[in-house]
């Protein structure tokens, strides 16, 4: 536990998106955790375009860690997940609209985020990777001021490749992303490490890793409303639980294949 919140604190000081016209609201009147006991489901939501995480199949169901995760807390917590996809980039407004009751989507940690949600876990830890083609003439993170960059609508790595100054192309998701990187529309992408990786693996895509960015590990978080401590610490303890019994790691050996606390 002290591991993690070593790392929820270390993520939230590094700052994070910029959420631009979303506006803070005023923390709910009594906490949800009650109204959600009564109704039976909690509505979890994710974008369902960040395979090996969360995505849908060919049988138009959302799978991957993500909804694992989320679907394992609801079940702790005596409730069922309803798991519903909505674009990123507007994934946060919509909680604050009460469209859904959380995220489980592979939201990055962050103190600007943290500003107008509240977050549970986090419950993994990954870092920025740059991928290039083979062979490509990009090798160092020095030379990506002449190239086109790719990043994901609504990320983090949106922002931080905006603040270095890159030539940006935006995408709406990580398939979207990893195509426009095969067909060379852009030299190069900025992703989560563990999810281009895998995503790339399993599609047989080749790709090389720039080697000499600089980067701190950062945790994903489950994002709520503000004004919910006992909903947030029902879910606390329902991950907690899971990590402690081994269940997490089972779920993360099916989709990830390691243990990526």
């Amino acid at each position: 536990m002290t591991k993690r919140r070593t790392l929820l604190q270390a993520a939230a000081a590094a700052g994070g998106l910029a959420l631009a016209g979303l506006v803070a609201v005023s923390p709910a009147i009594a906490d949800e955790l009650e109204a959600l006991k009564e109704k039976g489901v909690i509505r979890i939501a994710m974008s369902g375009a960040y395979p090996p995480f969360n995505f849908v199949n060919d049988k138009n169901e959302v799978v991957g860690f993500d909804p694992a995760i989320g679907t394992e807390i609801a079940k702790r917590m005596g409730l069922e997940a309803e798991i519903v996809t909505t674009a990123w980039d507007g994934i946060i407004g919509g909680l604050l609209a009460n469209k859904y009751d959380a995220i489980v989507g592979s939201m990055t940690i962050t103190a600007e985020r943290d500003e107008v949600v509240d977050f549970v876990g986090p419950y993994y830890t990954t870092k920025r990777a740059i991928f290039t083609k083979p062979g490509s003439e990009f090798t160092s993170v020095s030379q990506l001021g002449d190239a086109k960059v790719g990043v994901t609508l609504g990320e983090t790595h949106e922002e931080w490749a905006t603040e270095q100054g890159y030539d940006i192309n935006t995408y709406k998701g990580l398939p979207e992303l990893l195509l426009e990187l095969e067909n060379g529309r852009v030299d190069a992408i900025v992703n989560d490490s563990i999810a281009a990786i895998l995503a790339m693996t399993e599609k047989g895509q080749e790709f090389a890793i720039i080697e000499d960015l600089e980067t701190d590990a950062f945790g994903a978080g489950i994002a709520i409303r503000e004004g919910n401590p006992e909903l947030a610490a029902a879910m606390q303890e329902a991950l907690d639980a899971m990590m402690d019994d081994g269940t997490y790691v089972e779920i993360a050996m099916e989709w990830i294949g390691a243990d990526i606390r």
